[in-house]
């Protein structure tokens, strides 16, 4: 079973920045698809950005540009660099781990943007 642990979400000002952490209680060398996910009070989770093993990512069009994934595999860790950030991002973030077929979820942390 695989642990994540995010951290860095905040309040920040509209066109700020923050960077979210997930941290793994694994190598994320073995996680087919590591992802961030959001969801905004009375809407559902939506997808953020994906990450693969070998390293493509993925994003919506409301994020492109802005957002960035990565991974250390070193320190088992993905980051989100969110840039631009605007009141619209305002969400409980989530790290969305999937190893072999089984889906993996962290706890979430609250992103406020301001305006």
């Amino acid at each position: 079973q695989v642990q994540l642990v995010e951290s860095g979400g905040g309040l920040v000002q509209a066109g700020g920045s923050l960077r979210l952490s997930c941290a793994a209680s694994e190598s994320i060398f073995s996680i087919s698809v590591m992802g961030w996910y959001r969801q905004a009070p009375g809407k559902q989770r939506e997808l953020v950005a994906t990450i693969i093993r070998g390293g493509t990512t993925n994003y919506p069009d409301s994020v492109k540009g802005r957002f960035t994934i990565s991974r250390d595999n070193a320190k088992n860790t993905v980051y989100l660099q969110m840039n631009s950030l605007k009141p619209e991002d305002t969400a409980v973030y989530y790290c969305k781990a999937t190893k072999l077929g089984w889906s993996y979820w962290g706890q979430g942390t609250q992103v406020t943007v301001s305006s």
